[in-house]
């Protein structure tokens, strides 16, 4: 498979695992969706309802590997319908949920560790598939892409080699601290939506990140202003290996999935878009536009 139009759409399996974290003894909560020829019923996960195959045996085969990292204070299940997606197209997809930095828990919002650990957490979920019985037989070799939204963002590119400086703010003794984070050689590519850069403006800080990245940011986002792109436009060593563009009249919370009728509401600001933003539209053109970016 190397083209979009090969591409035979089939069942997205799914399945509920716990990394376990020994330095912080915690566990990490991560969905996994993967093919299968299971046919799909209706599940749920959190909140929603959702097609998939829960817990079915994975395709024979060889598949590439696709990690998702959430924003700040938020929740893996809200790219649910685009991991749906990638694992009914033919990739392994990891949704895990950051600790201490997620909708149960953000008591870490805001700090080095906070900092510190995303990466390492994403790092640890890679490792895992590269270990589970289940799946490492059927992981395609070359390594794995991710995908990182707002927070996200900042922790994808803090693994494929950037190096972030934290605000005063946001360490112990009021000054900016250089954050230690171990590259992780075995990422491939980056999908950006809408990311959070701003640990990364120190000169250099991004001159190790080479790879190719999709970045999209939204035209009316009050948050991933328009200077979060330019900083990663700017600072990696090989811009041109960047694809980018703004998504017109979409806001911060245009790439999570659309949320159930029910739950749409002003007081759910994750539920709202610009006013004319139609965002399941949007969203079948960015599952589109995703596919396409990780087969070329």
């Amino acid at each position: 498979m190397n083209k979009i139009e090969d591409i035979v759409e089939g069942y997205a399996g799914c399945c509920e695992v716990q990394i376990t974290d020994n330095a912080l003894k915690v566990t990490v909560p991560m969905i996994v969706m993967y093919p299968t020829d299971a046919p799909e019923q209706t599940d749920r996960l959190g909140p929603y309802s959702l097609e998939v195959a829960r817990d079915a045996a994975p395709l024979e085969g060889k598949f590439r590997l696709v990690l998702i990292s959430h924003g700040t204070g938020g929740s893996p299940l809200v790219y649910r319908s685009l991991a749906r997606h990638l694992a009914r197209s033919g990739f392994i997809v990891g949704l895990l949920e950051h600790p201490f930095n997620n909708r149960n828990d953000n008591s870490l919002e805001g700090t080095v560790q906070n900092l510190s650990y995303r990466p390492r957490h994403l790092r640890m979920a890679a490792d895992w598939f590269f270990e589970d019985e289940r799946f490492k037989g059927l992981l395609q070799p070359g390594g794995h892409s991710v995908i990182g939204h707002s927070m996200g963002g900042y922790t994808a590119l803090a693994a494929a080699g950037g190096i972030p400086t934290s605000f005063p703010t946001e360490s112990p003794d009021g000054k900016p601290q250089q954050i230690d984070v171990p590259h992780d050689s075995r990422i491939r590519s980056l999908i950006l939506l809408a990311p959070a850069s701003v640990w990364f403006r120190n000169e250099g800080a991004l001159n190790n990140v080479r790879l190719p990245i999709l970045m999209l940011d939204a035209e009316r986002d009050p948050y991933a202003l328009p200077f979060h792109a330019q900083i990663i436009m700017n600072s990696v060593a090989e811009p041109q290996m960047i694809r980018y563009r703004t998504v017109e009249n979409a806001g911060h919370y245009s790439f999570l999935t659309p949320f159930p009728a029910e739950m749409i509401s002003p007081d759910f600001p994750p539920s709202q878009d610009p006013p004319g933003f139609d965002r399941v539209q949007f969203h079948e053109t960015l599952k589109a536009e995703v596919v396409e970016f990780l087969l070329t």
